[in-house]
């Protein structure tokens, strides 16, 4: 990796760390404009250390570089402030590109990478464009059944019966043509009304 950094023009490797605490304290100590960061580090993983770096330091840039290519990667990767995602089959002339256009303020994804990025949020635009369909109530009564509450403890929450609950949890499924409580608790983690790990 620095081999390859160093024929980039205008980079200069300032440090080199062997696991996520040590890129915390070599973060620390050189203030460097950009780090190259890995997912699978020793002690510390290269998430969370791109997080407390960011936290620390908000004007360094990170980009991860991994083999990781799955979407809850790349998420968690942005969430924790990098800025770009890189997958280390990538080529010269790409992770030049990609520290390019990083320290240019941009985010940069490998097009591998990006394309997963796009179809989930679409995925997600699709399911919030139809989570539309519902009414209040029954978006209300979904998120109780996608939380793991049953129809009898749905029911006395709301203040209503046990057969409103099942009439709404029928009229759910025809509007959303799912058919089974899994598949609406799956379409509920993908419109944002309950989150995974409920």
């Amino acid at each position: 990796m620095r081999s390859l950094l160093q024929v980039v023009p205008d980079v200069e490797v300032v440090a080199e760390a062997s696991n996520g605490r040590e890129a915390v304290e070599l973060a620390r100590q050189h203030h460097p404009d950009l780090v190259v960061m890995d997912i699978s580090m020793k002690e510390l993983n290269g998430l969370d250390a791109t997080l407390r770096i960011k936290t620390e330091h908000p004007g360094i840039q990170v980009i991860i570089l991994t083999m990781h290519d799955s979407e809850d990667f790349v998420a968690r990767a942005l969430r924790a402030g990098a800025s770009g995602y890189l997958l280390k089959d990538s080529t010269e002339p790409e992770l030049e590109l990609a520290l390019n256009a990083v320290m240019r303020g941009e985010t940069y994804l490998s097009p591998r990478v990006s394309k997963q990025v796009v179809d989930a949020f679409v995925e997600r635009a699709d399911a919030a464009v139809s989570i539309d369909r519902l009414t209040a109530r029954q978006r209300e009564i979904l998120q109780l059944l996608a939380e793991g509450h049953g129809t009898k403890e749905a029911a006395y929450r709301l203040g209503v019966s046990i057969k409103t609950i099942e009439s709404h949890r029928a009229q759910i499924m025809k509007r959303l043509d799912i058919w089974d409580v899994p598949g609406l608790v799956r379409y509920a983690i993908r419109s944002g009304l309950v989150s995974p790990d409920k």
